[in-house]
């Protein structure tokens, strides 16, 4: 049986690590406890990493697919910490204008591969926690302190739930979140109800939304989003 290491402060991750090989890219995650899921890199790669904690992609060979990876997540919107793992050779080639969180060492040893995982949830934590206490998009204006939202002046009359999953979508504009996530989310993960509770709010909401109702956006096959812009703008 091997061993496996729990370190004080850690955490266990959602890893989803994006490799074309399956010689174990980076050794140290077989000796701790988080959740891997491995995944060939691809166009719609980006789908499987919606539900992750941090990204791990195998660059030690494609720095150029790395590059094009951070910038595919930039693109859309992904806010998942993206640890790019490389080859001493390949450090030289490292730029920060990739948009990638961090990168690691092949061969790191498990308590820096789990350190550094942890740092880049918290740096992303941390983001979304420093995100303002009002949103404004279009005439929607919702405050967190006073738990209020109103359209171009007028309160909207929102359940607590429904104030919750507007409050974390808008405070989240352009990515996209599975239903799965929203459950976990905004409902927590004690809640037994099945994922139409989703769909169901989601209805409410556009309903009392009325005008505004395009800023709740539906990703076919995925899930919702906040779309940032102007109902009727393209």
């Amino acid at each position: 049986m091997g061993l496996t290491f729990a370190r004080e402060g850690s955490c266990v991750s959602k890893l989803v690590v994006l490799t074309t090989t399956d010689d174990g890219v980076l050794p140290a995650l077989g000796l701790l406890s988080h959740q891997i899921t491995t995944v060939e890199p691809s166009q719609d790669s980006i789908m499987a990493c919606l539900d992750a904690d941090v990204v791990l992609f195998d660059a030690r060979g494609d720095l150029a697919g790395a590059r094009q990876f951070c910038s595919l997540a930039a693109a859309s919107h992904l806010v998942v910490p993206i640890l790019l793992v490389v080859t001493e050779g390949g450090l030289a080639a490292l730029s920060v204008d990739w948009g990638m969180s961090d990168f690691i060492l092949a061969d790191a040893g498990p308590a820096e591969t789990d350190a550094r995982i942890r740092l880049c949830r918290r740096h992303v934590d941390e983001a979304l926690d420093e995100r303002p206490s009002v949103i404004r998009a279009a005439g929607l204006v919702i405050d967190e302190a006073s738990y209020s939202a109103k359209i171009n002046g007028k309160p909207l009359d929102l359940t607590y739930k429904e104030f919750e999953l507007l409050r974390f979508l808008a405070g989240r504009p352009g990515r996209v979140f599975t239903r799965e996530q929203l459950l976990s989310e905004v409902w927590g993960y004690d809640y037994f109800g099945g994922t139409r509770t989703v769909d169901v709010h989601v209805r409410r909401l556009r309903a009392k939304l009325g005008d505004l109702d395009s800023l709740i956006g539906t990703v076919r096959n995925v899930g919702y989003r906040f779309n940032p812009v102007e109902p009727g703008a393209e």
